[in-house]
């Protein structure tokens, strides 16, 4: 069970709720009693009307010189909400959701959100429950916060002051898309009426972001240990020389991320017949003789990623900040400012981005090497026994070819473009949620490309006249999780129920599950 604290929740707690369904503890009473100081400060400041605070006695953006009436906070706070629900396309993944709902209850826990524990409670329960929210993929732009992501998730939690006729959103529940409110009642969570900032706080900050973020880099690391698999095998099947795998060499290049690519490696191909077995070569290309100075640096950069996300985690996005003690010494007080800005999440998706598509072009180029002849080291043409009748895996890497290309364009920096708006008082925006989006795309693309690679190394292996048994023992595991899935490929038939089949080994990490034993 994870306990929400506001201050040392992690990655891999995040990935247990979002993708394992692990529950969320009830909020423990130094939090409560944290969010709740909070809350009353904003309560008696309402009351007051002395002074205009930013989306609590205020409009919002290029309004926020309007003063809105005490009595007025509630109202304010649920239009908002209203007014953000403005998202488009297909809905986020589950899995996106419900990081989004972890991270940002966490958020509130810190108690700087002004915000009741009530509030947190609801995205705990729905946790907990299995409510999930419909949340439209498209809309945000990466700065006031991920406003239409997380409104789409207020709409469901909140209820409208005046009742009858209101919208409540969607969201699944017990594997029906239902209205938020008839979700919410079956799970027996009562919606609550926003009090005041209460609206702002539910949307303005970069949750989304950040969820995807934190599941992506979770995804590079795991793409990139199956890549590593995959180029081992492919390595055994093309019958590669091994010096380039010498610890001498990498110790002098300076790249600790190299030299674990090439220590890996070493550990993969450890005990391979099919390695060396050309006396007069002295080189491979560069697809196969490069891999440690390709994947090393992108280790590097999922690494210094995962970094930054991890500090994001537990800091607090939204605006204006309640703080009951200043480092001056004074407070309680609330301070104004851009924490909601997502530049440096834009800057680092597009960093994984770009690293990862990598991943997959040089995957590609392995691919490619297996199925053609002039190349492969004797292995018959598209990897079939009879080309010309057949055709083998050669659609197949048509499409892992497509899905490179693909990835280019996907990989196109968001983070250096910026479109104003609210009348020019957002004049400069992250774009860090398309970043989130492509990235994503990105890695599901990589799962593929990896997937195919796979497909073909194993049918290369069994062409080979050692076949599987001239293997290392930790790719021979590799080999029969592929071969448990998918049979050998005789004739010509169907590939996208294999290339599926492998893939889902790839996303439950099912084929390494024997390797990283050792």
């Amino acid at each position: 069970m994870i306990t929400l604290t506001g201050s040392d929740l992690s990655i891999d707690e995040v990935v247990a709720v979002a993708r394992r369904g692990e529950k969320v503890a009830p909020l423990d009473a130094p939090v409560r009693d944290r969010m709740s100081q909070s809350n009353e400060w904003i309560e008696a400041a309402v009351a007051r009307g002395d002074r205009p605070i930013y989306g609590v006695n205020t409009g919002f953006g290029p309004l926020a010189s309007e003063r809105v009436k005490p009595e007025e906070a509630v109202r304010l706070s649920r239009n908002l909400i209203l007014n953000c629900c403005a998202g488009v396309g297909p809905p986020l993944a589950e899995d996106v959701v419900r990081a989004m709902m972890v991270i940002r209850a966490n958020t509130l826990a810190r108690g700087n959100s002004g915000v009741r524990p009530e509030l947190a409670d609801s995205f705990i329960r729905m946790l907990n429950k299995g409510v999930i929210p419909y949340v439209p993929s498209k809309g945000s732009l990466g700065a006031s916060g991920d406003l239409a992501p997380l409104a789409h998730i207020g709409l469901v939690i909140t209820r409208d002051p005046d009742g009858d006729g209101e919208d409540t959103g969607k969201a699944w529940f017990e594997g029906e898309l239902l209205t938020g409110a008839e979700a919410m009642e079956r799970a027996g969570i009562p919606r609550l009426v926003p009090r005041a900032k209460e609206g702002l706080s539910l949307t303005n900050g970069t949750t989304f972001m950040l969820s995807a973020a934190t599941l992506a880099a979770r995804d590079a690391l795991d793409l990139l240990d199956h890549a590593e698999a995959a180029a081992a095998l492919s390595l055994e099947a093309l019958r590669a020389r091994s010096n380039f795998l010498h610890p001498a060499l990498h110790d002098a290049s300076g790249q600790k991320g190299q030299s674990e690519v090439a220590w890996n490696l070493r550990r993969l191909l450890e005990g391979s017949r099919l390695l060396d077995s050309d006396p007069d070569r002295v080189q491979d290309a560069y697809s196969l003789r490069c891999v440690p100075q390709v994947h090393g640096p992108i280790r590097d950069a999922v690494r210094f990623v995962t970094g930054r996300v991890d500090s994001l985690l537990n800091g607090t996005s939204d605006n204006p900040l309640v703080f009951m003690d200043l480092p001056d010494g004074t407070g309680p007080d609330v301070v104004s400012g851009g924490n909601f800005h997502g530049q440096g999440l834009a800057l680092w998706l597009d960093l994984l981005g770009i690293a990862v598509a990598e991943v997959g072009s040089i995957s590609e180029r392995r691919t490619f090497r297996l199925l053609t002849p002039d190349l492969s080291e004797g292995l018959p043409s598209m990897l079939v026994a009879h080309p010309g009748l057949d055709s083998g895996l050669m659609v197949a890497q048509y499409t892992a070819a497509a899905l490179v290309s693909d990835n280019k364009t996907l990989a196109h920096p968001d983070s250096v473009d910026s479109i104003p708006s609210s009348a020019t008082q957002e004049d400069h925006v992250s774009m860090g949620a398309n970043a989130a989006r492509h990235t994503l795309e990105i890695l599901e693309n990589l799962r593929h490309i990896v997937a195919i690679e796979l497909l073909s190394a194993a049918q290369a292996v069994d062409l080979r006249d050692a076949g599987p048994e001239g293997l290392a023992p930790l790719t021979r595991t590799v080999y029969d999780k592929i071969r448990s899935r998918v049979r050998f490929l005789e004739h010509d038939r169907a590939l996208t129920p294999d290339i599926e089949a492998i893939a889902d080994l790839v996303r439950s990490n099912a084929v390494l599950a024997d390797v990283r034993e050792h």
